[in-house]
């Protein structure tokens, strides 16, 4: 796992989208095509914005949803289809972006993405860490065994109340206890992953993630393990991590 740290968000999110929009290009000029992976919250704000001003033809990446809350309506605030719609899908324009539909039957809705995304393998996944170290939703300790590619998991009492802090919900009562996540194993299928994690209060998390064992119980510690992951941090998310730290 090769470590960034930039010493600001912005410069941070800049480096990340450069990186990643290189690894698109990279796949386009392969096969004609690439598919993405992409992930939402705040820590993803300024990579997904310097990601829309990066030169990819958008025309020929397929992109799929990371994660989804269980419950809440496209029109919520922190629906995460809202957020990618309004922040990626709409100023790229990609050629499909295969969103999951938190409406649908669960089980259902899983088994359609997962035929989506085993007919369209991943070029590069756009990620981030919780502050529980969570990867995508999955929250410890995380499911490190399963095959299939999105799964129902219920979101521990940490993970709900980052969402609170972030802003997204105004009380934890209003969180939803359920989502649809893509899993690890599907995640690590990827041939790329690009890491994207700001702030001081994940700097904890990171530290566990690149200086701890590999356990479900540090989801993202699985990254140490994928011959193309890249984290990148700022000043402040890399304290307690820079001594593995390699620019």
């Amino acid at each position: 796992m090769k470590i960034v740290v930039s010493t600001t968000k912005e410069e941070m999110g800049a480096a990340a989208a450069s990186h990643g929009a290189g690894l698109i290009r990279k796949s386009i000029a392969a096969k004609g095509h690439a598919s993405i992976i992409v992930a939402t919250g705040t820590s993803q704000l300024e990579m997904l914005q310097a990601l829309t001003d990066e030169p990819v033809d958008w025309s020929l990446v397929t992109c799929f949803h990371l994660d989804e809350y269980l419950g809440i309506p496209i029109t919520h605030p922190a629906s995460f289809r809202k957020y990618l719609k309004e922040r990626l899908a709409d100023k790229i324009k990609p050629k499909a972006f295969h969103y999951i539909d938190a409406d649908a039957d669960p089980v259902a809705e899983c088994s359609r993405l997962g035929k989506l995304i085993e007919a369209s393998p991943i070029d590069v996944a756009f990620v981030g860490i919780g502050e529980n170290g969570h990867l995508a939703f999955n929250d410890p300790p995380a499911d490190f065994d399963t095959y299939e590619a999105y799964i129902v998991v219920a979101l521990d009492k940490a993970c709900r109340t980052q969402q609170v802090n972030e802003g997204w919900f105004a009380s934890l009562n209003e969180v939803p206890t359920h989502a649809i996540s893509m899993s690890i194993r599907q995640i690590m299928k990827s041939k790329s992953i690009v890491c994207t994690v700001p702030d001081k209060r994940k700097a904890p998390a990171v530290a566990a993630v690149v200086n701890g064992p590999v356990t479900p119980d540090v989801p993202a510690s699985i990254l140490q393990k994928h011959e193309d992951a890249t984290l990148f941090l700022d000043g402040e998310s890399a304290v307690g991590s820079k001594s593995r730290s390699s620019e």
